[in-house]
């Protein structure tokens, strides 16, 4: 078998001799990134000023995305790639690191301060990429964005400052209303269950527990040794309700809505949560903002007192 550290250089290479479209021949310089979140955040910055395109559609999971040939191809034609770090897309790593030599790069994440990166061991890997659902976090790396996007085009520096101070006055009134609501649930005594542990910077930021019964990462597996201590807690605390993810099947979480009924303890199914992608584009959770508030709604109605 070939080995993919040779597949994918060749891959590379093909795809650089052999670009479907000429950057030359645009009308706005072409700007990819990897997640549907990344890419409302950047259209936010840039506005009219470039063409921002999702490697990955609404409702995939970053963590088990694979680059296709087409990826490959728009990538290599892009004027600028930006995507997020942090391992979030984990499959792609080796392709950004062959990207350095030929294309733009910006990975919005490498800013954040080391001590508000919350980690789940000692690896590298390790590093919780969920920085999205802190939105102080959030303004940090779009704020960063917007630096490394004027160092790229210095003749967009007004443009990107004012879209930019825009944007970052609108994460601030987001980021006090979600403080303000999960305030109100820090009396009841509930807690925020999802399927995978994608939820941690969201309970340090807004003060509530946070369990997940996978891991950082999808590719990790639940055992029984899992779900029993979880159904625990749940009848133990009298928690309301659970919730889906719409990227993740919700077999793994259903299973723990029927073990709190063999417990005697009925628990609703809420969501499903937003965690690692937009919703539909002209849906409420199509943007960044409206993904919040949605996800913040749908968890106050599902545990509040």
């Amino acid at each position: 078998m070939i080995s993919t550290r040779i597949i994918l250089p060749l891959l590379l290479l093909t795809f650089a001799s052999c670009k479907f479209e000429n950057p030359e021949e645009r009308l706005k310089p072409q700007i990819v990134t990897t997640t549907s979140i990344l890419a409302d955040g950047i259209r936010n910055i840039v506005g009219d000023s470039a063409e921002v395109v999702a490697l990955m559609p609404a409702g995939v999971d970053p963590h088990l995305y694979k680059a296709s040939a087409r990826d490959l191809d728009l990538l290599q034609n892009a004027d600028l790639v930006i995507y997020h770090g942090l391992f979030l897309e984990g499959k792609m790593t080796e392709i950004f690191e062959k990207l350095e030599f030929s294309q733009t790069l910006i990975n919005v994440s490498e800013k954040i301060p080391h001590d508000r990166l919350l980690r789940s061991g000692p690896e590298a890997h390790s590093v919780d990429p969920h920085i999205w659902f802190d939105v102080n976090l959030w303004s940090m790396a779009m704020s960063h964005a917007a630096e490394e996007i004027i160092l790229w085009k210095p003749n967009w520096k007004t443009s990107i400052e004012t879209n930019s101070a825009i944007f970052q006055s609108k994460l601030s009134v987001l980021n006090e209303e979600t403080a303000r609501k999960m305030q109100e649930l820090q009396r009841s005594n509930q807690a925020l269950i999802t399927a995978h542990d994608a939820f941690a910077y969201f309970g340090r930021a807004y003060g509530i527990e946070v369990l997940g019964l996978q891991g950082l990462s999808t590719l990790s597996e639940p055992g029984l040794r899992d779900l029993t201590g979880l159904v625990q807690f749940i009848v133990s605390r009298k928690i309301k309700a659970v919730f889906a993810e719409q990227t993740i099947s919700p077999k793994a979480i259903e299973a723990v809505v029927a073990g709190c009924k063999n417990q005697n303890h009925e628990i609703k199914l809420a969501g499903p949560l937003f965690t690692d992608s937009l919703g539909d584009p002209n849906g409420p959770a199509g943007t960044y903002i409206g993904m919040v508030n949605t996800n913040v709604n749908v968890i106050f109605e599902s545990l509040k007192p």
